[in-house]
């Protein structure tokens, strides 16, 4: 058994026989829609949705197709649709978000071009044209690619990963000058709109036959509306629930195959599910759907860790993997947002908000003031600090921290917040340190009194 940690090309996973959960049976949920809009929090496998819708759709894969699917759901009934479009990528974390307007824009309009190039030299046999290219603007290119590929008997799938990285980047800048920056990349006629109303009208024209994008929040969306509002958010149906990530069977599954390879006793199995499940489980995108699902990424590193040495990871959280830390602190620069951080960590503290909130921009959750302060807990939502809980008995869905992982998190960041000399929290830590291992409680006491005037 190999575990793809690490790994997001689904044909390099199918091909050479990696762990893989079968999720190509949403494949025909996903046609019902031609632009769609996908999001789900950081490291949690999107990339990798994508490279098998790729992998699905390419002209030019399907001579592959048996070889990559015919194991799958989907490979025993397969759509009309598979292996019948050009296949366009675009990477927006791959875009430098550092520098001024006119830098990003310039990074921006590289990447997308790079990435028009790329696909003229993979379709070279298909294209009845060579397509020009134009370096200042990579939307005279896009139209350029458009008159080229109308002439063929194929359309153009669109796949945008990321499509908020760089513009969150910007936006999660602590000066105010970031947010002022992030406006104009965002409104009246700043790069990212510009290029959004590019695709929309390419999409009405049919070229981009079919559009999938994925990122973390709307607010980017939100922001850019008017220059692309035809995107249908599919993110809390909960027929897609489990598109990305693992259910608690599917880890159970893979942990037995482990044990019996590695010669682990039951009880040693058991305590690496319940590790798993402390520490990775607790996802829930949609109040309706039946399981929560566990972070595939973080899940991935720890069983991939477990059979190679029969041992579990040092570390339940791998640091190159966690949640980005500018989230919890750009919470707590805004209205309400420190006291809600505070709040939040106490033992199964949830909050309830009407509905999750699907449409705000940057301007709405900056000015709330209301006492719900619905923009802040839908964010945190959507950045998998927070995850669906239930439903209230009023109706409300109530919000909460899914995991030890992530209550981790909110623990270092308050820390951060109370203690912001690194001396001082050190030598908190050491108090504390005392009262768990040798039941001293009076360091602690007295470092309280004296740091935190409580």
């Amino acid at each position: 058994m190999k575990f793809p940690y690490g790994i997001c090309d689904f044909r390099e996973i199918t091909m050479k026989n990696y762990f893989y959960c079968d999720r190509t049976d949403k494949i025909p949920l996903i046609e019902k829609g031609k632009y769609l809009l996908f999001l789900r929090p950081r490291r949690f496998g999107k990339s990798l949705l994508l490279s098998m819708l790729a992998n699905y759709y390419d002209l030019a894969k399907k001579h592959e197709f048996d070889a990559m699917f015919k194991n799958l759901k989907i490979g025993k009934n397969p759509t009309k649709l598979r292996n019948s479009f050009f296949i366009l990528k675009w990477d927006f974390s791959c875009v430098d978000s550092s520098g001024s307007v006119d830098d990003i824009r310039k990074a921006l309009h590289d990447h997308i071009n790079s990435c028009i190039k790329a696909f003229c030299l993979y379709y070279r046999d298909q294209l009845p044209e060579k397509v020009s290219l134009d370096w200042s603007n990579a939307i005279n290119s896009i139209n350029e690619l458009i008159t080229i590929t109308q002439m063929s008997d194929h359309k153009i799938y669109l796949l945008i990963d990321e499509y908020d990285n760089f513009a969150n980047q910007v936006m999660m800048g602590i000066r105010r000058e970031k947010h002022e920056l992030y406006e104009a990349l965002v409104h009246e006629e700043g790069p990212l709109r510009t290029l959004f109303k590019a695709v929309k009208a390419s999409a009405s024209e049919s070229v981009f036959d079919r559009i999938f994008i994925t990122g973390v929040s709307p607010v980017v969306m939100s922001d850019i509306t008017s220059g692309y509002n035809i995107a249908k958010n599919i993110y809390t149906r909960p027929q897609f629930n489990d598109i990305c990530g693992f259910t608690e069977d599917e880890v159970g599954k893979a942990l037995k195959s482990i044990a019996d390879e590695c010669g682990l006793d039951q009880a040693k199995i058991c305590e690496a599910a319940d590790l798993m499940k402390t520490y990775y489980n607790g996802y829930k995108f949609a109040h309706q759907a039946e399981q929560f699902v566990y972070n595939p990424t973080l899940s991935l590193y720890f069983m991939d860790y477990l059979y190679e040495d029969c041992e579990y990871p040092d570390e339940m959280l791998d640091s190159n993997l966690a949640t980005d830390d500018a989230k919890l602190e750009y919470i707590a620069q805004v209205p309400a947002g420190r006291q809600m951080l505070l709040e939040l960590l106490l033992e199964d503290r949830s909050v309830d908000i009407p509905k999750l909130t699907s449409r705000f921009g940057i301007r709405e959750m900056l000015t709330d003031q209301s006492k719900d302060n619905v923009f802040m807990k839908a964010f945190l939502y959507y950045f998998g600090v927070l995850t669906v809980s239930a439903r209230t008995e009023k109706g409300k869905i109530s919000l909460k921290i899914p995991n030890l992982a992530i209550r981790g998190l909110y623990a270092d960041k308050i820390c951060q917040m109370l203690l912001p000399e690194p001396a001082i929290r050190d030598e908190g830590k050491a108090a504390a340190e005392l009262l768990y291992q040798q039941g001293n409680m009076q360091p602690l006491c007295d470092f309280v009194e004296q740091h935190l005037n409580l």
